[in-house]
């Protein structure tokens, strides 16, 4: 199981902070006999009373290469969406970012690309404040 990214309690605070309850840290995916691991689930009921379910893993995009690092958080993204897909349909999968590495990204001709093709939902995180900035779908 790898390590938690340095952004992951700032972005577990700010779930929090917006109603959600943590369920697991990390989320176990089994696949047959092969484990996976997201970052984390988390639950909230909705106003009408029904139990709304997310998986999240969490990214710093800190690394030498943000595209290296974008291609691999979009792997790991489209297999936990496609296996809950089958298993958990309503289940939501996102990927959480800080401000900071959206305002990166944002920049960067492939990320807008994957997001004009809605590759990704994200949770963009104020990291310092530990709130969420924005969902996007």
């Amino acid at each position: 199981m790898a390590a938690t990214d340095k952004i992951h309690q700032p972005v577990k605070n700010a779930l929090i902070k917006d109603g959600w309850t943590i369920t697991a840290e990390p989320y176990s995916i089994a696949i047959e006999e092969e484990y996976l691991f997201a970052d984390m689930s988390a639950e909230r009921i909705t106003a009408d009373s029904r139990v709304e379910m997310i998986v999240v893993e969490v990214k710093t995009f800190g690394g030498r290469s943000l595209i290296h690092a974008l291609e691999e958080a979009l792997g790991q993204y489209r297999i936990y969406r496609q296996y809950l897909a089958e298993t958990l349909p309503d289940c939501k999968v996102y990927l959480a970012v800080s401000d900071q590495a959206y305002d990166l990204l944002e920049k960067r001709p492939t990320f807008r690309f994957l997001m004009r093709h809605k590759e990704f939902a994200l949770i963009v995180v104020a990291i310092d404040k530990e709130e969420i900035q924005q969902w996007i779908e």
